[in-house]
């Protein structure tokens, strides 16, 4: 249910509408632990293109790959590139047009080769604050994986290799991925400052 003393519909909430809701979304790397997660809050009139430049902020990447959303068994993306036939383009669509309520997930992939699928759950819709500037990152886990390490499997045995200095290939992975490298680290303020872009 919608929170606060927001006005019930039936069905989907309206695009106008949406622009004075905010959506608090939990986002997960799927496959991946210990988790790597972040908490962001947007506007539901926020086109999925422009959510796709938002999560590429949040979680780290560096948009280099192809994209896909996944919504009610839906795709939608960049139609100008998707491989597939049947993408919805993503910037002829609001988040509000087709996320009615709270608890609803969808899929957000990331580099369709190393398939990195995040899990988006709508924990809560609520009444935009005037006071905040959206969208905002509230909070997370872990930093992003490298760029090209091969997906989850590979990147659990990345982690292994430059946690082990006697691994065979530990000097070659830590020059692979740079030694500024953290899988540990989440700097929310890094993460909303490349947000500021994204505000209106």
């Amino acid at each position: 249910m919608l929170m606060g003393n927001l006005p019930k519909k039936e069905g989907k909430v309206g695009q106008d509408e949406g622009a004075n809701l905010i959506y608090q979304m939990g986002v997960t790397v799927k496959g991946v632990r210990p988790p790597i997660w972040r908490r962001l809050q947007v506007t539901g009139c926020t086109k999925l293109g422009a959510l796709h430049g938002i999560l590429q902020a949040v979680m780290g990447w560096s948009d280099r790959h192809l994209h896909e959303f996944n919504i009610h068994g839906i795709p939608y993306g960049d139609a100008s590139q998707s491989p597939a036939e049947n993408v919805i383009d993503e910037n002829a669509v609001n988040l509000s047009q087709l996320i009615s309520d709270e608890k609803q997930r969808f899929l957000y992939v990331y580099d369709l080769a190393d398939n990195w699928e995040h899990e988006i759950l709508v924990e809560r819709v609520l009444p935009i604050d005037e006071g905040t500037h959206y969208p905002v990152c509230l909070n997370g886990r872990r930093s992003c994986p490298p760029e090209d390490c091969g997906g989850p499997r590979r990147y659990a045995k990345l982690l292994e290799t430059i946690r082990n200095p006697s691994h065979p290939q530990y000097e070659e992975t830590w020059d692979r991925v740079g030694e500024n490298f953290d899988p540990e680290r989440f700097d929310i303020k890094s993460v909303n400052a490349r947000l500021e872009e994204f505000q209106r």
